[in-house]
């Protein structure tokens, strides 16, 4: 774990093995530790499913999730299972899906979340998240004033 960094206080990082060579040099002019690798902006989308809830309770429960865990996160809900979407920062796409698998769990009893379990996770670079955004086959960009809908 490395600290975070300023104006992103709470949100937990994980570091990868340190790069060599040239990246390293870069990496100090940005501010990044010596020898870390570079943060990258990675698309989530984690899919929990479990036994049946009241749906007021999970779509309060999701809002409160969305109010302390941005950015940009989304969220699909239905009574047996849930979906949110959104931007994790993280050197290597392992580290981004070590952060996904920990979300819910950590923010199930603060944020009223039920024991559900993964049944999903998916964490694609941002070029790719664009490239099919572009080409139709990706979700649509969260745009409008709800972040958490019914599927």
């Amino acid at each position: 774990m490395q600290a975070a960094r300023p104006g992103s206080e709470g949100r937990r990082r994980l570091s990868s093995v340190p790069a060599a060579g040239a990246e390293a040099g870069a990496e100090a002019s940005r501010g990044a530790p010596r020898g870390a690798p570079p943060e990258r902006m990675w698309h989530v989308t984690l899919s929990m499913a479990g036994d049946p809830v009241p749906v007021t309770q999970l779509r309060r429960a999701l809002e409160t999730l969305v109010n302390e865990h941005p950015p940009l996160m989304t969220g699909r809900y239905a009574a047996d299972r849930a979906e949110i979407r959104y931007w994790e920062e993280a050197a290597e796409l392992q580290d981004a899906a070590a952060l996904a698998l920990r979300l819910w769990g950590e923010y199930r009893s603060r944020a009223g979340l039920p024991a559900w379990r993964t049944v999903g996770l998916e964490v694609v670079d941002r070029h790719t998240y664009r490239q099919r955004v572009e080409e139709g086959r990706g979700p649509n960009p969260a745009v409008g004033a709800d972040p958490v809908r019914p599927f």
